[in-house]
């Protein structure tokens, strides 16, 4: 009964699949390994041997196994890249290939599954939020047009630290606050509620912000052993839910306010508004001409601008003015260009901005030695790719060591020296086009609120230095020591005494 015909056709097919596994395996066997990494043990991975300051421990890996390695944390591949050289090679040769996020668990709570800008993936939505934020929102009229509320609350900042003149001041609460009630202003100045909703933003999400910063930074067995999720042994989930709701509660109201308050006005008078529209407004009208923006996505984006705006400005102004107390010489520098610039007794306006060089480079400087996002946040290959001659799976988590970048003798003079002079050129912005300082990111996932950003801190900084003299409190002394997590924060909070310097 097993005919020749039969015979044949078995044949042919065998010789196929032998051919095609063959094909596969020469296939696998010439594509590039993988990055070299530490030995680590079964199913944990190297979690057993990771260490509290995460940004020195991957940094001396990196002396070991050079500038590109791998470790895995339980089920889960991480790769660090700690070269100017194969960091383009991400965020520009292959920027699209690698500009999705590695989402973990907490992200995906506070953002209501990613509908956000930060941590949702490339996508559709993601790049139609960017879009309406980066070009529209943010655009440099809209910017402009918002000065009044940034200067009105950088100087409701200084009559409020000459009230406190020879007292003790935390720095990072001074400048949460301005940011925080710039940010406010910005988002919903022009809700009807001002007292219940304006009034309470700031508190609010200065509590918010404080809790979101240390969950996010937490390790989460959840992120490294998926399959254990369900159960949040850390209960990590349950604690960002908990923030996700208040900010929820909070935004809901604001967003329903002004709906309802533009119901009672004509399509004309919302349309046609003299005063300047605050971002919520902004997104709405957006939304009339595309239904496809949901409130739900509105949510996400307030979200993104109140958390990471204020928290991560609160501690770069608070890591300049640790530098710059520590450097006298850098004081004074600064102190004689706001006076040949503004003059003795006038105010920061954001027209003097652009004539603040070495105010400039001396926050570049700070951000150089102290990013606030010491790997940036982690991205995640859409695809297998190849970096510096070696392999990165799809779907790992991918560092970029800027921590170390910045740092590095390789790249920079003198390295660990605060020196503001290395920037006085024009060859730096934060645009991330220059690989050795990007610390604002690069690429599709450079930071969508840079342009406000750079405006405020050099605002806040400018306006603390030229009115008032610092100084520590007697005893103390100057400390830059750092402790990371998300956010790469002063170990010892830096409290300051405010002396006049102008009338």
């Amino acid at each position: 009964w097993w005919d020749n015909e039969l015979t044949v056709l078995v044949a042919t097919i065998s010789v196929l699949i032998l051919a095609i596994l063959w094909f596969k395996s020469r296939l696998s066997n010439s594509a590039p390994p993988l990055p070299p990494g530490p030995l680590s043990f079964p199913i944990i991975g190297y979690l057993p041997f990771l260490t509290p300051n995460l940004h020195t421990q991957l940094t001396d890996m990196a002396h070991t196994y050079g500038p590109i390695f791998k470790f895995k944390l339980g089920s889960k591949l991480h790769v660090v890249i700690n070269t100017p050289e194969l960091v383009k090679e991400v965020v520009r040769d292959q920027d699209e290939a690698f500009s999705n996020r590695d989402q973990p668990v907490a992200a995906l709570e506070l953002t209501y599954g990613g509908q956000d800008i930060v941590f949702a993936n490339n996508n559709p939505n993601w790049r139609k939020l960017r879009k309406i934020f980066v070009h529209e929102i943010l655009s440099s009229k809209n910017l402009k047009a918002a000065g009044a509320f940034r200067r009105d609350e950088v100087r409701r900042t200084v009559k409020d630290v000459f009230g406190r003149i020879g007292t003790e001041v935390s720095i990072r609460d001074v400048a949460f606050t301005t940011e925080a009630n710039v940010l406010t202003r910005t988002i919903c100045e022009h809700t009807s509620d001002k007292g219940g909703i304006n009034g309470n933003i700031g508190s609010e999400i200065d509590l918010a912000a404080t809790n979101i910063v240390k969950i996010l930074g937490k390790a989460n067995l959840s992120d490294f052993f998926p399959s254990l999720a369900r159960f949040d042994l850390q209960h990590v989930a349950r604690d960002m839910k908990i923030q996700h709701h208040k900010l929820d509660k909070l935004f809901t109201r604001i967003i329903e306010d002004r709906i309802e308050s533009n119901l009672k006005r004509s399509q004309e008078e919302v349309g046609h508004e003299e005063e300047q529209k605050d971002f919520v407004q902004m997104l709405l009208d957006h939304r009339d001409k595309d239904a496809t923006l949901s409130i739900t996505q509105m949510k996400a984006v307030l979200n993104n601008v109140m958390i990471a705006g204020t928290e991560t400005a609160a501690t770069t102004i608070e890591w300049a003015m640790a530098c710059i107390m520590n450097d006298h010489n850098v004081m004074k520098k600064i102190q004689e260009e706001l006076v040949e610039v503004v003059g003795l007794n006038n105010k920061v306006e954001e027209s003097h901005l652009k004539q603040l060089k070495y105010l400039d480079a001396t926050l570049k400087e700070a951000l150089r030695l102290y990013p606030v996002v010491p790997f940036l946040l982690p991205r995640s290959p859409s695809k297998a790719c190849i970096v510096g001659g070696y392999t990165i799976p799809k779907g790992c988590s991918v560092f970029l060591n800027v921590w170390s970048i910045h740092r590095d003798a390789r790249y920079w003079d003198n390295p660990l020296k605060f020196n503001p002079e290395r920037f006085l050129t024009d060859k730096w912005d934060y645009k991330g086009n220059n690989s050795m300082y990007f610390p604002f990111g690069a690429g599709r996932r450079l930071c969508a609120g840079l342009p406000l950003a750079e405006k405020m801190l050099m605002l806040i900084l400018g306006s603390l230095l030229h009115s008032f003299n610092w100084n520590l409190p007697n005893g103390e002394e100057h400390d830059l020591s750092e402790i990371c997590g998300i956010v790469l924060k002063k170990r010892k909070p830096l409290i300051a005494i405010p002396s006049q310097r102008l009338s």
